[in-house]
């Protein structure tokens, strides 16, 4: 029999693929803190970024893709259902991703390098999107009819005055991380996990997804977009393997044939 001691030891994750702390926090604090400087410098091209707004939308109508104005029509039957979606598109998106990143890098070590390699790609692609592509959202496009539900609801994490917004920009809608990491963190945690019930996450960016269409934040576009260069990146990170995703066994001690007393061997 095993003792509950190695029964234990067989369920903890293997520390050999976890790489150091400090290193993690400072590399994860140093991508996001790229991330934010490179939003930024996307700023200050208001013209361009509507001008791509009209393309985008000419090309969603040209498609026959389905209308941001009834997944917003949708919110906008209950006051507390907008509310709670412009809440959801606000508080969710960083925490969660934080607390995936967390949760992987403590109990699936192997899952959390390969979960941030692809989220790496993904956001360094998605800058260079927004720099080369500045792109108003539909709440900004007359042309879509649609309302600033973050604005007149609340609770909203952008300024009133997208041009002087000295936060975050509010022009780079294309590709949309806010949908992309929702994804990631469902295929993430689909693919560390054994339970059934881990596919629930994909309840995580399917709600996601209405939220950022639903509250004039993103295009199906962007959408669409942003899945492509996620498919890129899985193709392009190798997943870890089997042997790495699974608890290193522990040895079973040699059981001894109990003799009777006195016997010889």
């Amino acid at each position: 029999m095993r003792t509950a001691r190695s029964r234990s030891a067989t369920r903890e994750p293997d520390a050999s693929a976890r790489p150091p702390l400090v290193r993690e926090l400072l590399l994860v604090v140093g991508l996001f803190l790229l991330y934010k400087l490179g939003r930024k410098l996307a700023n200050g091209h208001i013209s361009e970024a509507y001008r791509n707004a009209d393309h985008i939308w000419d090309l969603e109508r040209y498609l026959r893709l389905p209308s941001e104005t009834d997944i917003q029509g949708l919110l906008l039957h209950s006051d507390s259902l907008v509310h709670l979606a412009n809440t959801y598109y606000a508080t969710v998106h960083f925490p969660l991703t934080l607390a995936f990143l967390v949760w992987l890098y403590w109990k699936k070590p192997a899952h959390y390098v390969w979960s941030r390699r692809v989220l790496a790609v993904v956001t360094g692609i998605a800058l260079a999107g927004h720099l080369l592509f500045p792109l108003a959202p539909p709440r900004m496009l007359a042309a879509t009819h649609l309302m600033d539900t973050g604005l007149v609801y609340g609770p909203t994490v952008y300024g009133s005055t997208p041009q002087t917004d000295s936060v975050s920009n509010q022009f780079a809608a294309m590709p949309s991380l806010h949908f992309g990491w929702a994804l990631m963190v469902a295929i993430g945690f689909i693919a560390a996990g054994r339970h059934r019930a881990r596919w629930l996450w994909l309840l995580h960016p399917a709600t996601t997804l209405l939220v950022i269409v639903g509250t004039a934040n993103h295009y199906w576009m962007d959408v669409l977009v942003v899945s492509a260069l996620l498919g890129v990146a899985l193709l392009v990170v190798p997943r870890p393997s089997a042997r790495l995703s699974r608890p290193r066994p522990v040895p079973r001690p040699p059981l001894r044939r109990l003799l009777p007393h006195g016997a010889s061997r």
